[in-house]
């Protein structure tokens, strides 16, 4: 069964084509949040491609994510100045404390990770945007400590020790 939200999507392309993909693609995840295995299984069929079609091409893009956000969604700029003032040792920390890999979100769905080409503030670097708040200038110390302060609002620990 096809969900309402995905089936409507659908709709719009009467007659769809390979060409229709990632346009089908983007408006899924902006309705439903990511790609589900069976958002791409309807996709494949309304399309008559194989899933693995549909996947392959999911993947092959950045901006496609297969698991929900996190309420606490990090971005970890990698940009050539927060590389530069130590971003790979802050993302290094985020993995370490949270648990998780870039991409993912934590099993209790608190916090997801996303590493960034460049979220456009060089002069603040090493730079992390929590759910659009920019954190300028992060250690993994006070990535830490500013992870342990979001999980508090969230009423838990959300994970993080």
């Amino acid at each position: 069964m096809v969900q309402p939200d995905i089936q409507s999507i659908l709709e719009q392309y009467p007659q769809p084509k390979r060409e229709n993909l990632i346009p089908i693609l983007q408006a899924v995840q902006e309705c439903c949040g990511y790609l589900s295995q069976e958002s791409m299984i309807q996709i494949g069929n309304r399309l008559k491609l194989p899933v693995s079609k549909v996947y392959g091409v999911a993947t092959f893009y950045n901006q496609f994510r297969f698991q929900p956000r996190g309420k606490v969604h990090c971005q970890v700029c990698r940009g050539t100045a927060c590389h530069v003032k130590g971003s790979a040792k802050v993302l290094e920390a985020l993995k370490q404390t949270l648990k998780i890999e870039p991409g993912q979100t934590t099993r209790d769905g608190m916090f997801s990770l996303e590493v960034v080409a460049c979220i456009g503030a060089c002069g603040l670097a090493p730079v992390v945007a929590i759910n659009g708040e920019f954190h300028a200038g992060v250690t993994p110390d006070s990535i830490r400590k500013i992870i342990k302060s979001y999980a508090k609002k969230g009423g838990d620990n959300g994970g993080v020790e």
